[in-house]
Order: structure tokens, then sequence, then C-alpha cells
């Protein structure tokens, strides 16, 4: 099994910037692929940025160029820097961690940026 808890959400004006963490837990060398999604108020959950075990990131089209998914193996956790953040980034932002034969998931971080 893997525990992920998620850190860093908060309540931002446009243009500003947060931090997420994840922080995993367990078999975390077991892990393929962790990243973050996100479920804006009223919507369906969206894939936002992965990274896998070799280093390599994906990110959706709406946040290329404005968020950065890195990894420190070290301390097993994942960030997502956030910048020149939108009112319609405002989500709960979900870390997730992709093993062979299951996908786990955090609890969940709000970020709310105003306009």
């Amino acid at each position: 099994q893997v525990q992920l808890v998620e850190s860093g959400g908060g309540l931002v004006q446009a243009g500003g910037s947060l931090r997420l963490s994840c922080s995993a837990s367990g078999s975390t060398r077991s892990i393929n692929t962790i990243g973050w999604s996100r479920q804006p108020p009223g919507k369906t959950r969206e894939l936002v940025a992965a990274i896998t075990s070799g280093g390599s990131t994906n990110y959706a089209d709406s946040v290329k160029g404005r968020f950065t998914i890195s990894r420190d193996n070290a301390k097993n956790t994942v960030y997502l820097q956030m910048n020149s953040l939108k009112p319609e980034d405002t989500a709960v932002y979900y870390c997730n961690a992709k093993l062979s034969w299951n996908t786990y998931w955090g609890q969940g971080t709000q970020a709310t940026v105003s306009s």
C-alpha cells in the first residue's frame, strides 16, 4: 500500500503562486507514476501533471508553462509549483500514485484563486 498526504493549498489572488506537496509512504519503490489531479467545483476530476519514475513529465494543456511538477526521491515527496494562477485553477487538488496493481489517492487539498 501507499499513503499520500497533500499540503500547501490555500487562498491566493489571481497571478499569484502556490506550491503543493505530496508526501508518500509505504511501498514507494513500487510507484511507477505519481502526479496531481484536480476537481473544480461541480466538475469532474482531471489530470493536471504527472511524473514517472524515470523523470518524464506530462501536463494538461491548461497548465503548461504555468505549473511544474518535480520530485525529491530522498524525501518521497512530489511538488506542484503553480504560478500565474487563474480563478479557473480553483479546485481540490489530489495527489495520486500509480503502481502496477493499484492506484492510490490522497485526501486532497483545496486551492482557491480569487479574481
